[in-house]
């Protein structure tokens, strides 16, 4: 990577070095205390059970007051602990009234205000979820329609532990210009298109951080008890001079990239909040993994489902979009293997990927068009979560193909058609490629007819493979009518072949 990516990492991480800062590891048993994801102003998840936690001094009486439910009292543990389960209405469309929650015990009390009920997401990943709000297109003409009183979000502080802990820092906030600037683009743009079709208040933390790796989000043992993510992520950390070192919540590229550290001081903290479900932009820097990769993502959404004991919550995510990797040869397709890889993700129930080829920038690794890829995660959530059946949140996906001399008829899943097949330009198709017996592919001229893809070229005469944005950074321009991009594909199973 160069550079100037580094560079642009750098800046956007700046808020989260200063604020990790006043992190602290050690609950203070004696103060009455709230945890610290629940603040004013937050978002409570409607129509399920509600976690309030906290701390207080040991074995004393805790009242927990919420004004849509009757008081529930608990004890505190040895260590000063609390925990509390409130029930929480179902919302109606347009209900924004704000809500009081309380603690007491001993004469002492603690109030959160301006609470919300309504849906909550988490939002975590690397630099392409990371993305501010203030850098995507038309950043100042987007920023001043966000003011969102029913949208509330909670930026998480860096922080890295060896050991799983529960302080976390960050407060919720009033969406408004001066707090989403510095917000996740595609999380914001996904709550508001929630917030747009719902009518409900709409809460959204962000908990990631740019350049890291899945494994990085994974617990400990759960990397521990996987042969494969042992010997190919844990093991060659352990063996490392790095595990030696004292953790603290400085920042550097290297850090972000070893295994568990992020998942104990950043996911672990949330583990008692009510959510919906999570959203996810990463894989950039696990491309080489491929195989490792996967497994890991399985085990990770397995292990957050484990540890928020929600069931299994939805999990949509996104394909990374094209880039070449300062390799300008359009022939490469080692990121189109990998992306491939991504797909086998969706074998995971409540699981969904979102396409990013239309919307890419082949020399940008952090493309600035983050509105249509977090709109489509809000219409992936809409439709598989919410129900919202005939809202299309998936594209043109291959199904079949048929070999008819030198033409290659393409078929596509009914469903992802939608009403038709189009292109952004009016051009025709791009990206198509054929192959022979010789395993060589060749650039083809592709129509649309109907609802198939019509391909052929010159110099190859008897096809037996078609491809589809089967390379690295090609940016396409091939949709249904709704506007949702064609997932890549192959018609082969052959051994890849690597450049020399």
């Amino acid at each position: 990577m160069k550079k100037k990516c580094y560079k642009s990492y750098i800046i956007w991480l700046s808020f989260f070095l200063v604020s990790a800062l006043g992190i602290s590891q050690n609950s203070d048993s004696e103060t009455l205390k709230f945890a610290d994801p629940l603040t004013s102003n937050m978002v409570v998840q409607q129509n399920k059970a509600f976690t309030v936690w906290g701390t207080a001094p040991k074995n004393s009486q805790v009242v927990i007051t919420a004004d849509w439910t009757s008081p529930v009292k608990v004890k505190t543990d040895e260590n000063g602990n609390f925990k509390g389960i409130l029930m929480v209405p179902k919302v109606e469309k347009g209900d924004f009234k704000e809500h009081q929650l309380k603690i007491a015990t001993n004469g002492k009390t603690q109030i959160l205000n301006h609470i919300l009920i309504g849906e909550v997401w988490i939002c975590s990943g690397q630099s392409n979820m990371q993305f501010g709000m203030k850098e995507v297109i038309n950043a100042e003409e987007e920023l001043q329609k966000t003011n969102q009183p029913h949208i509330r979000l909670f930026n998480t502080g860096l922080n890295f532990s060896n050991t799983p802990i529960d302080n976390v820092h960050g407060t919720w906030k009033v969406a408004t210009p001066n707090v989403v600037k510095d917000f996740s683009a595609v999380g914001y743009y996904f709550g508001k298109k929630l917030y747009d079709e719902l009518q409900v208040p709409i809460g959204l933390v962000f908990t990631g951080i740019g350049a890291s790796t899945c494994q990085a989000y994974i617990p400990k043992d759960v990397l521990a008890n996987d042969k494969l993510l042992d010997s190919v992520y844990l093991q060659p950390y352990l063996k490392s001079d790095k595990s030696k070192e004292k953790i603290d919540g400085g920042f550097s590229f290297e850090k972000v990239t070893r295994p568990y550290l992020l998942y104990n001081a950043m996911i672990n903290p949330f583990k008692n909040l009510s959510i919906k479900g999570v959203i996810w932009y990463q894989g950039e820097n696990n491309r080489q993994d491929r195989a490792p990769y996967v497994e890991a993502m399985y085990k990770m959404i397995e292990a957050w489902r484990s540890q928020f004991a929600q069931g299994n919550f939805p999990f949509y995510y996104v394909q990374v979009a094209p880039y070449f990797y300062d390799q300008e040869d359009p022939t490469l397709a080692d990121y189109a293997f990998f992306r491939e890889e991504q797909e086998k993700i969706t074998k995971l129930d409540h699981t969904a990927m979102v396409v990013t080829m239309d919307v890419g920038e082949s020399k940008n690794l952090h493309p600035k068009n983050k509105k249509p890829v977090g709109e489509r995660l809000a219409k992936t959530a809409l439709h598989k979560t919410y129900n919202h059946l005939n809202l299309a949140y998936r594209g043109p996906q291959f199904q079949n193909v048929q070999f008819e001399g030198k033409k290659v008829i393409v078929n596509f899943v009914p469903e992802t058609v939608a009403s038709g097949l189009q292109t952004n330009d009016s051009n025709a198709p791009k990206y198509f490629e054929l192959a022979g017996e010789d395993h060589v592919f060749y650039p083809a001229k592709a129509e649309i007819i109907g609802k198939t893809v019509v391909v052929n070229s010159n110099k190859v005469k008897h096809p037996v493979a078609v491809r589809y944005a089967f390379t690295n950074y090609p940016v396409t321009n091939f949709e249904n009518k709704e506007g949702i991009p064609a997932v890549p594909f192959r018609s082969d199973h052959w051994k890849e072949h690597v450049n020399k």
